[in-house]
């Protein structure tokens, strides 16, 4: 439980820095968030992608933010500089690249995996989940958002190539019902997330590219945590390796949706709709099996 003191903070709106914490109180307060009991003191959060200004969401050809702030100290990095973006509004679109995004053939020269758009369905789903989670805030803890995102994603977490959407919605769906996390809604919550994919998905190339920075920028922001948050040698010496691994798929995920051409997404996302549908019908399918399978109850009353 955490104490009245934290609650009262949560509640009246207050800002709750986790250095202001002690180590037990860093536990709990994470072990409340994964829980869910915070839930309840949370005003709901609307997600960015489903926002009217979400379908205008506007970049350079090259696939930078066309205005940003101008910073005395600008530094030619691709992506804003993440501990400034902390005092973004959660409720704003997350900001593109800084600046031009380079073009594949300067980051590998081999072809591009074929699996790529599949991969980006799972790093979608990822994304939302570890949103919706932190109320839209990951801001809050961003070691924490990082750990759950990599969980998440068998791409980035477990290097994991899913060959078809079925697949990659399977791993993630698995994982949301698993113990771990099967306090935020199981499957019902896992297809409000597909929803969410669909929906980012619909919005076109813009919005994918802000949604990738954004993952970008949390994982960077988590990594940037590990070295100064009180964590273990083991636990340091594993998780970063992965948040760098993460960082450099996402950074090349963002440039290969930057290079395919309009007519992908609504393409993907049909895809992934047809797949929602899917297991929708499945699910339906198993309940009503189940309610077959179970005897019914005697009758109490007979009418006479």
């Amino acid at each position: 439980m955490l104490s009245e003191e934290l609650i009262q903070k949560v509640m009246s709106g207050e800002e709750i820095k986790l250095e202001d914490l002690s180590d037990c109180e860093i536990k709990r307060f994470r072990q409340a968030l994964a829980s869910g009991e915070l839930s309840k003191m949370i005003e709901p959060w609307t997600p960015w992608w489903k926002k009217p200004s979400a379908r205008s969401i506007s970049l350079g050809p090259d696939g930078s933010q066309l205005i940003r702030q101008v910073n005395a100290e600008d530094t030619a990095v691709p992506y804003p500089d993440a501990n400034t973006d902390q005092e973004a509004s959660i409720n704003e679109i997350p900001e593109g690249p800084e600046s031009p995004l380079p073009s594949l053939k300067q980051l590998t020269r081999t072809e591009p995996s074929p699996l790529l758009a599949v991969h980006l369905v799972d790093i979608l789903y990822s994304y939302c989940f570890t949103l919706r989670l932190y109320n839209g805030d990951w801001h809050s803890d961003p070691l924490g958002a990082s750990t759950v995102a990599l969980s998440m994603s068998k791409v980035m977490g477990q290097d994991a190539k899913p060959e078809t959407v079925p697949e990659a919605l399977a791993a993630c769906i698995e994982e949301t019902c698993s113990p771990a996390y099967r306090h935020t809604g199981g499957f019902r919550f896992a297809i409000g997330l597909v929803d969410d994919i669909i929906a980012i998905l619909s919005l076109g190339q813009n919005a994918l590219i802000c949604a990738l920075c954004d993952f970008h920028r949390l994982v960077e922001v988590g990594k940037s945590m590990l070295k100064v948050e009180k964590v273990g040698k083991t636990e340091r010496a594993q998780g970063s390796p992965k948040l760098r691994s993460a960082a450099r798929k996402l950074f090349f995920m963002t440039c290969w949706v930057h290079e395919q051409p309009d007519e992908a997404w609504p393409s993907l996302a049909h895809i992934v709709q047809v797949q929602k549908a899917s297991m929708e019908e499945l699910e339906t399918g198993n309940w009503k099996a189940d309610r077959k399978s179970k005897p019914q109850s005697a009758v109490l009353i007979e009418e006479l």
